[in-house]
């Protein structure tokens, strides 16, 4: 299995990967552990899982980083993931 995930403080915290992780399985109507490989796409081939969490954590003294965006396709999904911690699934534009 790809994806490992702790859900015994789920309400307390959830990194931008297994929130996009969840929001894009949702969307698809599966649980977050059945999107793997090779029925969907693997989040490290579009973003790199570790760097989008880093970008939107605390800072090591605890102060929140500047506001931001990210923007990315995953599993035919525009996803649009906050540094207030939202993701938002849309429907990916067809390419040109």
């Amino acid at each position: 299995m790809l994806l490992s995930m702790d859900r015994s403080n789920s309400q307390e915290y959830a990194s931008p990967s297994l929130a996009v992780i969840s929001a894009v399985a949702e969307r698809e109507g599966v649980d977050a552990v059945e999107l793997e490989p090779p029925e969907y796409q693997a989040l490290y081939e579009v973003v790199n899982p570790e760097a989008l969490d880093s970008l939107f954590a605390p800072r090591e003294d605890g102060t929140p980083r500047c506001r931001g965006t990210v923007e990315f396709t995953f599993c035919g999904y525009r996803v649009v993931v906050e540094s207030d911690g939202s993701v938002e699934v849309r429907e990916s534009a067809a390419s040109n």
